[in-house]
């Protein structure tokens, strides 16, 4: 869990069935003026796709500051003889009210916004696998009670709008979705609520 005074976060992380460790990773930071979290996905899962995985919470301690498609190119360069991994970032500009969101592969991203609108952009489609690969920002105003979901496709919703529209608050929607999680495969989500 991680909480301020503008943004309210929890996360949920578990393995395959049987496997010791998730290919799935995440990173969570907060600074005076934007929070930023991340799920990386490695390819394949356990031990193999943890390696490409944990990369990505290494580069971002580092260079959280810098633009997420910055960001998602230094992530890539560490793919390099790696099996690759589908990779999502998201900030919370607060000055700005502001969601960014860049991808690369299928972590997705819901947004509730203002109680009814769901907002859902659309990722790159591939992985990070040191290749050259396009980045595409997107860029989101939010308002006060917004509600985000961003989780790999070990996580499965069977409405995403009716999850986050039901739930009163973001610890009601992780309870709710963990709860309906299988673990079939490597499953990561991180769910947050946007307080001012």
């Amino acid at each position: 869990m991680f909480k301020n005074e503008h943004v309210e976060a929890y996360v949920y992380n578990a393995a395959k069935h049987g496997n010791l460790e998730s290919g799935d990773t995440y990173f969570i930071h907060s600074e005076e003026d934007y929070f930023i979290c991340a799920i990386a996905d490695g390819l394949g899962n356990g031990l193999i796709a943890r390696q490409s995985a944990e990369v990505i919470p290494h580069v971002l301690a580092q260079y959280h500051h810098e633009s997420l498609d910055e960001q998602l190119s230094r992530c890539n360069e560490h793919m390099v003889q790696k099996r690759g991994a589908a990779v999502a970032i998201v900030r919370v500009n607060y000055e700005e009210g502001t969601i960014e969101y860049s991808c690369v592969g299928n972590v997705r991203l819901y947004i509730l916004h203002g109680c009814n609108k769901m907002i859902y952009p659309l990722p790159v489609m591939g992985y990070l696998s040191g290749r050259p690969q396009k980045m595409n920002t997107q860029i989101y105003k939010y308002e006060v009670g917004d509600l985000f979901f961003l989780h790999s496709d070990g996580i499965t919703l069977n409405s995403p709008k009716a999850s986050l529209k039901e739930s009163a608050n973001a610890y009601e929607l992780y309870n709710n979705v963990k709860q309906s999680a299988q673990s079939g495969d490597d499953a990561t989500f991180i769910v947050g609520s946007l307080l001012q």
